[in-house]
């Protein structure tokens, strides 16, 4: 993809422009009167949100309306402006799905989309740089198609019916070039939890012997820690594989270390935030039965709790460049093609897509951005559904015949006040997870090759990790190929707050990321990679091209797996299950609805949703 160039104005052009301007002064009133009405919700054909740098995600504008709405601000409209036959309220997946899934049973039908962002896709955003004449993409979200083939057929279905041939990502994922390099994992170790601040290479390569005399640990702790890594030791002798499970999903990772695996407390603090980007909790609240598969096994349970796979032995490798964005793109190019050029999974990644088609006056599909849902509530006579919207600060009324909600839970109930205590309080229940990823652009990755390492995992610090982009290329992208080309790193911050149990922490971490400045996230981009990379020569201040901080403070769906999860006696007992249920000409689609925070749940749940519907 090359950059576009404006050309520049010649004097002659200049004074031509400006005669006619000045001669059309005076017929600006009467041109006024005979020209149309513009239509008020168009997007310019500049309009382009994947190429904005800074902050992204949940951006300034995309979450101010609905925090007023929260603290009690109403907005009066007069009758409905439109009508529709259905309105989908949040444009993430679950919503595009939705409003696809319908179509497919009613082409002709009349549908608005609505989105509080200012692009659709929802966690599932497209972030792209330009370097030296061309474009670096990267994903500011959702990353993968994590294992499809636990996907429901309704989702695997989707999946093919816009085009995605899964099998070819065994083609278009290079899952050799790291490797080739002999690239590995490394830990940063911190001054303040052992001692001196210290990167350690070859985590996992090297034998946990040679890895451990680097490491800043006692004599004891380095013992403990080859011990658990390479003993066959199966630390609940005597049980059945049922009995350690029973016993297992109610110890936290970090009880098992400690009370079974017997290592010193150093051992522990390395892995208290291993899965911090995953689960976006410390391991004292992770049950051992949970972490057991996570990074190809951790230490101490491989032998302990045996399983014969992981991920169906499917790799990790169905990923677009800029992750589901893509699957976000081929479902629009699906509900409105002129908006996307090409055909093909592998076109659409580098086609440039036209914003000022996703809402055009008179259509009968239409994704209206910038626009936040307010108030959606039934009609008297149960036949109807109205929905007040704020666009640009001003309040609008449509009107449907149905509404799905595919926006985040937790918001629902000040949306729908109408609702039973019950079913609000099961939708409240599920917390959103808050976390950030960031995208940095380095003109090349011959730091990391120096090192030896495709990913760095920080014990202390702001960010929890970083690593190498996915290595893809698919139509005519090319990922990264040598360690001269332009590399967008990736790292993931997670507001941990280990004083506070529970989804609370959640909460509490929504606010700090919300009133972190761009400036803030900045600075410690650069003092990490600085701690990482500074013996070869890498300086942040030199040898960074770009940042996009993408904030999501209603990040994961919510994760029912924790310690502190009753247990349920029944599926329809569950919260999210009481919260998802119709309400009158209402219904909900969202991996809320699922608690599951992926692609899969998010399709599955909108198929539902429009089941319900036509049913």
């Amino acid at each position: 993809m090359k950059k576009k160039v404006a050309q520049k104005m010649s004097r002659r052009d200049f004074l031509n422009g400006s005669q006619i301007a000045i001669g059309a002064v005076a017929l600006a009133p009467l041109l006024n009167a005979c020209a149309p009405t513009p239509y008020e919700f168009a997007l310019g054909t500049d309009y382009y949100p994947p190429e904005k740098t800074g902050l992204r995600g949940s951006h300034d504008g995309s979450w101010e309306t609905m925090h007023a709405k929260v603290t009690g601000k109403e907005w009066k409209t007069s009758a409905s402006s439109e009508d529709y036959d259905l309105v989908v309220v949040g444009g993430g997946i679950s919503g595009l799905s939705a409003a696809y899934f319908y179509k497919k049973e009613n082409p002709n039908a009349r549908i608005l989309i609505l989105d509080n962002h200012d692009d659709f896709g929802g966690h599932a955003k497209r972030n792209e740089f330009e370097i030296n004449g061309e474009t670096r993409i990267g994903y500011g979200g959702t990353e993968s198609i994590d294992t499809p083939s636990h996907y429901t057929p309704e989702a695997i279905g989707l999946i093919k019916d816009i085009g995605i041939k899964t099998e070819r990502f065994y083609k278009y994922y290079d899952q050799e070039l790291y490797t080739s390099h002999d690239l590995g994992k490394a830990v940063f170790f911190d001054k303040e939890t052992f001692g001196e601040d210290k990167l350690v290479t070859g985590y996992g390569k090297k034998t946990w012997a040679e890895f451990a005399s680097e490491c800043p640990l006692s004599e004891q702790a380095k013992q403990d820690f080859i011990r658990v890594h390479s003993e066959e030791v199966d630390y609940m002798p005597g049980k059945t594989f049922d009995e350690k499970y029973a016993i297992l999903e109610k110890t936290s990772y970090e009880t098992f270390l400690r009370d079974y695996c017997k290592v010193d407390e150093a051992v522990i603090n390395i892995y208290k935030r291993w899965g911090m980007s995953f689960w976006c909790i410390g391991i004292d609240e992770i049950p051992t039965t949970q972490i057991q598969s996570y990074d190809g096994g951790m230490p101490g349970v491989k032998h302990t709790l045996k399983r014969t796979t992981y991920r169906n032995d499917e790799p990790y490798i169905f990923h677009f460049p800029d992750g589901n964005a893509s699957v976000a793109r081929l479902i629009v190019r699906a509900l409105i093609p002129e908006a996307l050029p090409g055909s093909t999974m592998e076109d659409s990644v580098t086609a440039r897509l036209n914003y000022s088609q996703l809402d055009k006056k008179g259509r009968s599909l239409n994704i209206r951005l910038n626009s936040t849902a307010v108030h959606v509530v039934n009609s008297a006579d149960q036949k109807s559904v109205s929905i007040t919207y704020v666009n640009k600060g001003k309040p609008y009324k449509v009107s449907a015949k149905k509404c799905v909600l595919a926006c985040y839970n937790m918001a629902i109930p000040y949306l729908c006040t109408e609702m039973s205590e019950s079913q609000k309080e099961g939708l409240a229940y599920g917390v959103k997870i808050p976390l950030v990823y960031t995208k940095v652009l380095v003109p090349n990755w011959k730091a990391f090759v120096e090192l030896k390492t495709d990913f760095v995992f920080y014990t202390g610090g702001f960010f929890k990790q970083v690593e190498l982009e996915y290595p893809v290329s698919i139509g005519d992208y090319k990922g990264p190929k040598n360690p001269n080309d332009p590399m967008v790193l990736h790292m993931c911050h997670v507001p941990w707050v280990p004083d506070v149990q529970g989804s609370d922490q959640w909460r509490v971490g929504r606010n700090r990321i919300l009133s972190t400045s761009f400036e803030t996230f900045e600075n410690h981009v650069k003092t990490q990679l600085n701690q990482a990379l500074g013996s070869t020569g890498f300086d942040a201040d030199k040898d960074i091209s770009a940042i996009t901080v993408n904030r999501w403070p209603h990040g994961y769906a919510y994760n029912a797996s924790f310690l502190w999860e009753p247990d349920w006696p029944t599926e329809s007992a569950k919260p999210w299950v009481i919260g998802r249920q119709p309400f009158g000409n209402i219904h909900i689609a969202n991996s809320d609805a699922g608690a599951q925070a992926d692609t899969g749940a998010a399709i599955t749940q909108a198929h539902r949703a429009i089941k319900e519907i036509l049913s």
